[in-house]
């Protein structure tokens, strides 16, 4: 019997607004699942296409979360860190090992090897790229709905000229991470714009269309 192992990947890291998201997925050896790559070179409506394709023949996947109040508190690394742990604990099945892409270290339950490069080269975090970020694209659309002006629907809450444009006409909203220069240096006099709401810890890529989890024996 091979070694049960989860592919763990997140997305959002080095944005200015929303949470971090994080997948971890665990493959079967003969998936069938045509055309995974990193989540970065996928369009988005590839991204779209493939999501639930990983989540009805993997053996397990999960997607796991920290908000922007735990980034800011805990700083954006241990907060990854801490979206990848959610994650790997709401699969329904115990991987004995974790892939997880870089070169930094989380403490996940299990055994845990860094890939460098791991999105391009292992499936299963490719899988894990593709699910978190279709997860947290929808997320930031969603946002942007709550907190428009800002454009959080076709950035994704990353840096763009657009995004720092409306950061210094309109200050940072509730859903910037106030920890980051470009939010902090923006901020209004006042209270930012927007009430802060609660955010689920785990969250599926399609919360209509398909379960938190999927496992199959």
């Amino acid at each position: 019997m091979s070694l049960l192992a989860a592919g763990v990947d997140e997305v959002g890291r080095g944005c200015l607004a929303g949470p971090v998201y994080a997948a971890a997925v665990i493959l079967p050896d003969r998936h069938g699942i045509v055309g995974l790559r990193d989540s970065k070179q996928l369009t988005a409506a590839k991204r779209e296409l493939l999501a639930p394709q990983i989540q009805a023949r993997a053996l397990a996947w999960a997607v796991g979360i920290a908000t922007v109040e735990e980034i800011d508190r805990l700083n954006i690394l241990r907060a990854t860190f801490l979206a990848m742990a959610r994650a790997v604990q709401a699969l329904t099945l115990r991987p004995a090992l974790c892939l997880v892409d870089g070169n930094q270290v989380p403490q996940l339950g299990c055994e845990v090897r860094t890939i460098v490069g791991g999105d391009a080269t292992v499936e299963s975090i490719m899988a894990a790229s593709i699910v978190a970020k279709v997860a947290r694209d929808a997320e930031l659309v969603r946002l942007d709905g709550q907190y428009p002006g800002y454009g959080l629907a076709q950035h994704k809450g990353y840096g763009t000229p657009e995004h720092l444009g409306a950061l210094r006409a309109r200050g940072p909203c509730v859903v910037h991470r106030m920890s980051f220069a470009p939010c902090a240096q923006a901020e209004l006099p006042g209270i930012r714009n927007g009430q802060a709401q609660e955010q689920p810890l785990v969250a599926a890529a399609d919360e209509v269309r398909s379960p938190l989890m999927d496992s199959r024996p």
